[in-house]
């Protein structure tokens, strides 16, 4: 009596997670379409990060300026100073993003007309 069995269970959900895992590490060529979007979103990252930055110290500066005039008297003149070059540096955020954008926008712009021709064709 030998009698031989075959258990097989299946499991959508674990066939579905090895697929996923088994692609991470799998060598893939990028699609064309993929590389697009990626430059498309790279344009503006670096003037994002930098219109931060400048927006971040500019609030910190408004803000010692305010703290020098309302807590200490002595140096209310020095926190006018410094209160009104941080406004200024807080107002340059914005148009800082815009240039640098635009920049990155004409450094980039042969790549993407070059890879929207390859995709309209």
């Amino acid at each position: 009596m030998n009698k031989e069995t075959f258990n097989y269970t299946y499991s959508a959900g674990e066939q579905e997670e090895i697929r996923r895992i088994r692609e991470k590490y799998q060598p893939r060529e990028a699609d064309k379409m993929e590389q697009l979007r990626r430059l498309d979103e790279s344009a503006t990252h670096k003037g994002t990060a930098i219109s931060v930055w400048v927006g971040i110290i500019g609030t910190l500066l408004m803000g010692f300026g305010m703290s020098c005039c309302m807590v200490l008297t002595d140096l209310f003149i020095l926190g006018i100073v410094v209160g009104v070059i941080g406004i200024i540096t807080l107002s340059l955020a914005y148009p800082l993003y815009n240039y640098i954008t635009k920049k990155e926008r004409e450094r980039i712009a042969p790549a993407i007309i070059r890879l929207t021709d390859e995709l309209l064709k």
